[in-house]
């Protein structure tokens, strides 16, 4: 039987989607996680311990491993699991991103540096260690700018200031964030810094795409209906296919080539974040592993003998080494909703749940937030309280079901206490 190492966190939203999609293809799915290593596999499921935080080790764990159990392909979900993964790959030949460029996409500031040699256009930006003097700093900022961490994802901790005023309360919140200790636990070197660079005007677009020796397969361009101007960047609705006119499509996969290029990529999933103003098409970062969350339900695909797949099907496929390139999205417009959460507090339930799923062209709601679990809205929050999914004949009415649906949701969320001092 084929076998395909997924690395991914123990609370991942995309793992049972893999070994359901890995059932169904007849493969065995062998998971790689942080669990502690103690432990002897107290889920039954035969997983490797790892630590995201040390590649090295982990990957010549995976690789001993493998000598037992042959390992034909390895998936990552996550951007410090993707530095693992392309640190196992080495070690195993197996074809995958190089470590150097797994870890430049997971480093904002590293990425823009790689962009700006390449003769991308880039953004002013420069690098301040969070012990620095915001103040003096605040001093060298144009405006508007945005201040961001190097090494959180989905817009967690991304902020935008208007003048020195806003940049000082900007600085101090993300030092904030980046000082809890869920984060400090990461044990990473980008976390002891942030980014300040220029604010980009426009549309904002992601692309999800598939890398075969280096080569670029575009799965989906979508849109970003909500304007992302800030102060904070919740993402909310995606869309597809996109809206935009075909020249600015071209501009978005011609810029999103030239970043894989500049990064060094070369095999496997990736997802692009870009903006287009009247300059053109800017690229903000590129992921090497695929969209997140549950996200990817909203991706399905048929190939040229009327098959039909998932995402997570199709990376499967591609990460044991078949030929893809034919598959292509359905036709239909297809869309998911992101539930921000309105306010910080103790997650206790949802009301009006079937009321939005009874919307039409609505496909499902999920809830995934578990009650009395705390949750806050970004930019220090990290995670959403569910997701919506859409289809219909035209991204307009997938984006007009997405919002209805929404407004039937109703959220109860208790305040939190405020921890008490002996």
């Amino acid at each position: 039987m084929r076998r395909v190492l997924l690395i991914a966190a123990t609370t991942g939203y995309q793992t049972r989607a893999f070994d359901d999609s890995a059932r169904r293809l007849g493969v065995e799915l062998t998971l790689a996680t942080d669990r502690c290593h103690v432990l002897e596999d107290p889920w039954g499921d035969r997983a490797l311990a790892v630590r995201f935080e040390d590649p090295q080790l982990s990957a010549a764990r995976i690789a001993g491993s493998a000598r037992e159990r042959k390992i034909d392909g390895i998936l990552a979900v996550d951007d410090r699991q993707a530095i693992l993964a392309a640190s196992a790959a080495a070690a195993l030949e197996i074809p995958y991103n190089p470590v150097a460029a797994t870890a430049a996409c997971h480093d904002k500031h590293r990425a823009r540096e790689l962009y700006r040699a390449a003769g991308l256009p880039v953004p002013s930006f420069f690098r301040v260690a969070l012990e620095d003097d915001p103040e003096a700093t605040a001093q060298r900022a144009r405006y508007p700018c945005v201040l961001k961490p190097l090494a959180l994802s989905a817009s967690r901790g991304v902020i935008r200031a208007n003048d020195p005023a806003e940049f000082l309360a900007a600085f101090r919140r993300i030092r904030g964030l980046l000082e809890r200790p869920a984060v400090r636990a990461m044990r990473e070197e980008q976390n002891r810094y942030l980014q300040v660079e220029d604010y980009i005007p426009g549309r904002e677009f992601a692309l999800e795409g598939l890398l075969t020796r280096g080569r670029l397969q575009v799965l989906a361009i979508f849109d970003k209906p909500d304007p992302l101007e800030g102060p904070y960047f919740a993402e909310t609705i995606y869309s597809t296919p996109t809206r935009a006119e075909a020249e600015v499509e071209a501009a978005l996969v011609e810029m999103t080539e030239r970043g894989i290029a500049a990064l060094g990529l070369t095999h496997g999933p990736i997802h692009a974040e870009l903006r287009y103003s009247p300059a053109g098409a800017w690229l903000l970062e590129i992921a090497a592993r695929p969209i997140g969350g549950l996200c990817a339900r909203a991706l399905r695909f048929g190939g040229g003998r009327g098959e039909k797949c998932g995402l997570e099907e199709l990376l499967l496929r591609h990460a044991l080494g078949e030929e893809v390139s034919g598959w292509r999205r359905e036709s239909s417009a297809a869309g998911v909703m992101m539930i921000p959460a309105p306010r910080a507090g103790i997650y206790r339930g949802a009301a009006g749940i079937e009321r939005a799923r009874a919307v039409r062209a609505i496909e499902d709601v999920v809830i995934t937030a578990k009650e009395g679990q705390p949750v806050e809205p970004l930019p220090e929050g990290a995670t959403y309280l569910g997701f919506i999914f859409s289809s219909a004949k035209t991204p307009a009415e997938v984006e007009a079901a997405l919002r209805e649906a929404h407004a039937a949701l109703e959220f109860d969320i208790a305040p939190s206490l405020p921890a008490l001092r002996p």
